[in-house]
């Protein structure tokens, strides 16, 4: 009984990332680190570019007690506006990479391609890890 115990608390305390990344998306964060140094991510909301994720030379961007730290892709920061982060805390967001222009201020624009957020609801044992966690 104890073991079955211990292997579901294990399932409900492993944390979901909150945010991931295709393999494409990989390689144009390294091509971009390449060419700019550290980057940084910050989900957009609405506006000029639309809801696009940029990409950013780190520090170019500046984030406060306003935005909220999903995690790190391939190394790079991700962040959110809290009030966007509250529409979307129970998504995970996948970062990934289409063919088009991206957005103008983003350093993907003149790649040809541009980075587009897919996503997924987390399950009932993800958000209840994630509660507890106090990540949502």
């Amino acid at each position: 009984m104890q073991a079955s115990v211990d292997a579901t608390t294990a399932n409900i305390t492993a944390l979901p990332a909150q945010v991931l990344t295709t393999d494409a998306a990989i390689d144009l964060i390294r091509k971009l680190h390449a060419k700019y140094g550290d980057l940084m991510f910050h989900q957009s909301g609405g506006c000029c570019d639309g809801s696009s994720p940029m990409c950013y030379p780190r520090g170019e961007f500046l984030v406060g007690d306003s935005d909220v730290k999903l995690g790190e892709v391939d190394g790079q920061p991700f962040y959110m506006s809290k009030s966007q982060f509250e529409y979307w805390k129970h998504t995970q967001l996948v970062l990934d990479v289409v063919p088009g222009r991206g957005g103008m201020f983003s350093l993907e624009g003149p790649e040809g391609v541009r980075f587009l957020i897919r996503s997924r609801i987390f399950t009932d044992d993800e958000i209840r890890a994630l509660r507890a966690a106090g990540r949502i």
